[in-house]
């Protein structure tokens, strides 16, 4: 009986871990124009938040659930659901708000105190039971190992509620210093309200519940809102206008192409419609009609960056390499963005001519000492040493790929590699040497605990 009521309080911990611990499980959607909105959307907010913009990071995760979150550090994850669902910009800010919010007020780190809480409450709970059982009283026992459970676990929700409600109204304080309305924000959360009316939840209390029912939110926050002398201010029409182009290349890139085409079908002209549908037919494999909804919206646009990245996009999936150089060119001189340099990296490459791989390792060096955080980015850099005979950085090029995807064994591997061809002391032998230490490290953990 003991050891059954034993089983029962760890699987009651475990259940209040992963309640605090989300886990970014979903695939990263890195897409430069959607990095540059998500950046300049937020930058207001980040600053009325009292937080440096450059040290926050809002990134999209593709998963179509209506969904955002802060997990470690100062990121945000919105899913691809949530743009999806979102009608316009100021929408989508809110939601960034409050996620801010959560961060401001440390709520990551602060759940172990929940998680502490609760835990302290099973276990005294463990303990009264196995008394009570040991004393002859097996149901008494079981009483209080069930009640201290529940206690436990409306303790912890009831600490989850809190740090919402404390995220809802920083939010609004950083939407109303940002010169913001909160009309989005208690939009949103009707939509949140019409989807626990089509689940059935019932709306006359919150408890057992992880955040508060959103009516419940939306009558707080209207208080806090209406009264704003930022309530009656209109969208800022360019940032609406390019949150629509990044709603519609969401919507095809991750939805299935049929759905696209209904939801843009072809008598709609619009930018974003002709945005959508090219992805939606790139991904149908109709290379040419992709290119024709393309070439549509660089005659309206010859120099949008961002039109001129897809096309270049589309020819080098199309098997058109040399034809994609050209337009990612171009893209690139305009915004020096890193995630368009290594697609043209990988189209210098992909041409097969030794006449661009210089260019390709130039490009691609540079890229990476941006944003170090692209595997591919590494990949193509190590292939564009391997075929100019560079094998050493080759291989180390490789070992950051592979330390970035959490492959110990194989950073560890590609790093010594990387020493014995590497002049001893040079920058690129220390950070093999920096790897290989790391690494070497990590392995070694994950044996001490196998």
């Amino acid at each position: 009986m003991k050891g059954r009521a034993l089983r029962w309080c760890a699987v009651l911990i475990a259940a209040l871990a992963m309640l605090a611990r989300p886990a970014v499980a979903q695939q990263i959607l890195r897409d430069a124009e959607t990095e540059a909105f998500m950046n300049d959307m937020s930058a207001p907010l980040v600053k009325a938040a009292g937080m440096e913009p450059r040290n926050v990071q809002v990134l999209v995760i593709n998963d179509p659930e209506i969904n955002a979150f802060v997990a470690g550090g100062q990121y945000v994850w919105v899913h691809s659901g949530l743009i999806a669902q979102a009608d316009n910009v100021n929408q989508l800010q809110g939601v960034v708000a409050h996620e801010l919010g959560h961060i401001e007020g440390g709520h990551i780190i602060r759940s172990s105190e929940g998680i502490k809480t609760a835990t302290g409450i099973t276990l005294l709970s463990l303990v009264l039971g196995a008394a009570a059982m040991a004393a002859g009283g097996a149901e008494a026992g079981m009483g209080i190992l069930a009640a201290g459970q529940q206690a436990a676990m409306g303790k912890f929700l009831a600490f989850s509620r809190a740090q919402e409600s404390s995220a809802d109204l920083a939010g609004a304080r950083y939407l109303s210093a940002a010169g913001l309305s909160g009309k989005g924000s208690l939009e949103f959360f009707k939509k949140l309200q019409n989807q626990e009316y089509r689940l059935a939840i019932p709306q006359d209390d919150s408890y057992g519940r992880t955040h508060p029912l959103s009516g419940e939110r939306i009558s707080v926050l209207r208080e806090v809102y209406v009264v704003d002398p930022a309530w009656d201010k209109p969208i800022d029409p360019a940032l609406e206008a390019r949150f629509e182009r990044i709603k519609a290349k969401l919507v095809g890139f991750a939805s299935e192409p049929t759905q696209t085409l209904i939801k843009y079908p072809e008598t709609d002209q619009s930018v974003p419609a002709r945005y959508a549908r090219a992805y939606a037919w790139h991904k149908s494999a109709y290379p040419q009609k992709a290119l024709e909804e393309v070439d549509a919206l660089l005659a309206a646009a010859p120099a949008d960056p961002y039109f001129l990245e897809l096309k270049g996009q589309i020819l080098l999936e199309s098997g058109r390499p040399v034809d994609a150089i050209a337009p990612l060119r171009r893209a690139v001189a305009a915004t020096n963005q890193p995630l368009i340099a290594v697609l043209l990296g990988h189209a210098l490459i992909a041409s097969e001519d030794e006449k661009n791989f210089a260019e390709a390792e130039a490009v691609l060096r540079n890229a990476v000492a941006r944003d170090r955080e692209n595997p591919f980015a590494w990949y193509q850099l190590g292939v564009v040493y391997e075929r100019r005979g560079d094998i050493p950085r080759a291989a180390l090029a490789t070992a950051e790929r592979y330390q970035m995807m959490g492959q110990d064994q194989m950073a560890l591997r590609s790093a010594d590699a990387a020493m014995q061809g590497l002049k001893t002391g040079t920058v690129d032998y220390l950070r093999a040497q920096d790897i290989a230490m790391v690494s070497r490290a990590a392995v070694e953990q994950q044996r001490k605990k196998k």
